[in-house]
């Protein structure tokens, strides 16, 4: 018996789309990073991109718990003295809500090349309007 091994060009590969609206932000983004890396398929293979495609809708209304509106921070740096820039997740909702789940999947996802192939295939939107139609994505139902 020998072990299966996917190949890329041979993956079916779906459209999803998730509604974050009233969801907390933890279980879109583990489902999304799911469907993402194709962990949800029996042919599902460490090395290879066998995920699918996932369109978020209602960023903008996903949930946080707790105090993290006001508590929690995410930092990056510039590379220039004193580039330190610190936000919360209340400043990121008001200038880009999309990042929110953005960054949370990022974060889920392998940090290497083949995570930055996985990561092309999410597109999220503030709204509940996507241009995708064309695509025919079936509604994920989260649990």
């Amino acid at each position: 018996m020998k072990t299966f091994s996917a190949k890329a060009n041979e993956v079916d590969r779906k459209w999803w789309v998730i509604d974050a609206e009233n969801q907390i932000l933890g279980d879109v983004a583990v489902q999304a990073a799911r469907l993402l890396r194709g962990k949800n398929k029996p042919i599902f293979t460490p090395h290879v991109d066998t995920g699918d495609f996932v369109v978020v809708i209602n960023a903008e209304k996903v949930r946080l718990t707790g105090r993290k509106e006001e508590h929690k921070i995410y930092t990056r740096y510039t590379g220039f003295v004193g580039g330190q820039k610190v936000e919360t997740p209340r400043k990121v909702r008001q200038k880009h809500p999309e990042r929110l789940v953005e960054r949370a999947v990022k974060g889920m996802i392998p940090h290497n090349r083949l995570g930055r192939d996985i990561y092309r295939k999410l597109h999220v939107y503030a709204g509940s309007a996507h241009p995708h139609e064309a695509q025919q994505p079936q509604s994920y139902p989260l649990t």
